[in-house]
């Protein structure tokens, strides 16, 4: 389904409208305790209460991100940054002409792998406080399904109690998982995806315990090797025969860069060609596989010291109209849509700030967006 989006004419200014508009494919709202507790039913909102979740946030781990994991502007007056829409508004949406920004709630990472019922019943109590407090009183958010990812069949019916509305786009699932990501547990939640038309956003982090970069002892270390750990995940799905096996599946690779996927390609094909018995429900080449089903968020980006370089990688991926614009709010990390990509050429840049997500979205532009 198609939906329009309409830009707030009251808010946009003319050096706004000048600008090229957004398409912010990651968004991090979050959710206090104490709002929680009102949506959960008994027995679980006593349950949260009293003992809260297994899984602790990345900022509770060691090592620690910088500043929380937050920018030191994104704090409100009350509760941790993501948690207010004012200030949403106020630091991302209005200033940068975003169209549309699609919610990510990296709560529901460790959420999804809590006891079964439990993990339904906070999973969904967030999915109606996207509804309530975010989707109804801001027409150009969008928004993630979190699912009990380690419990495929409530996972299921709650991908399917959300799919008829169209204000969310995509099914979230993190990279780090209890068991491997092809793995046959998680079959149904992609099959469940696929029949609903909807992509599936994976997005990094979980409960893979450092899989990709090993137990750190800096926080450079973990930072550095954000890409690995997607890499991993991607070349996964693709050897075990997921993509084969859900031909309809659609997969956002989100907040794990892009630099890498070139080699990472070059290397699985050239492998592919010499052990391909080794694999014989991939019967295409690995890129041809990722071409197809896969698409990739711009945050974070690297800037190598020579600027032209970063162009020239990115139209190796041959991937430039599966590219999306991310700005990772409220990150520390923010990526800035003015400046982030400016250092690409125009004809790069443009269909990733926004054409390229409203496609896989479903989200018609306004006439004459670039």
């Amino acid at each position: 389904m198609t939906t329009t989006l309409a830009r707030d004419a009251g808010a946009a200014s003319p050096r706004r409208r000048a600008r090229t508009p957004v398409v912010d494919a990651d968004i991090h709202p979050a959710v206090t305790p104490a709002r929680l507790a009102t949506e959960l039913p008994a027995p679980w909102a006593r349950r949260f209460e009293r003992f809260g979740v297994r899984g602790a946030a990345p900022p509770a781990i060691y090592p620690r991100v910088r500043n929380g994991g937050m920018r030191a502007d994104a704090h409100p007056a009350s509760g941790p940054p993501g948690s207010d829409l004012g200030l949403l508004r106020e630091q991302l949406l209005d200033p940068y002409d975003v169209l549309a920004g699609v919610l990510i709630p990296l709560q529901g990472h460790t959420w999804g792998a809590e006891e079964p019922a439990y993990a339904a019943a906070l999973c969904r109590a967030l999915n109606d406080i996207q509804v309530a407090d975010w989707l109804d009183p801001e027409p150009r958010l969008r928004a993630s399904i979190c699912i009990a990812h380690e419990s495929p069949e409530h996972a299921v019916a709650e991908i399917e109690r959300r799919a008829g509305d169209p204000r969310f786009v995509q099914v979230l699932f993190p990279s780090g998982t209890h068991l491997p990501v092809a793995d046959a547990k998680y079959r149904p939640i992609y099959a469940a995806a696929a029949a609903a038309g909807l992509p599936v956003g994976m997005h990094l982090g979980g409960t893979e315990g450092h899989r990709g970069d090993g137990w750190p002892s800096f926080y450079l270390e973990q930072h550095g090797w954000y890409g690995n750990a997607m890499a991993m995940a991607l070349t996964a799905l693709v050897a075990g025969g997921v993509f084969d096996d859900h031909p309809g599946l659609r997969l956002v690779l989100v907040e794990g860069g892009i630099t890498w996927l070139p080699s990472l390609l070059w290397g699985l094909d050239e492998g592919w060609a010499c052990f391909r018995d080794d694999v014989p429900r991939v019967v295409r080449p690995p890129s041809e596989i990722v071409r197809e089903h896969c698409w990739f968020t711009t945050q974070p980006i690297d800037e190598p010291e020579n600027l032209a370089h970063l162009a020239t990688t990115l139209r190796h991926t041959g991937m430039l109209d599966r590219l999306l614009f991310a700005s990772d709010y409220p990150h520390w990390d923010f990526d800035d849509p003015v400046t982030a990509l400016r250092v690409l050429p125009a004809d790069l840049r443009r269909p990733m700030m926004a054409r390229n997500a409203a496609a896989l979205y479903g989200l018609e532009l306004p006439a004459g967006t670039p």
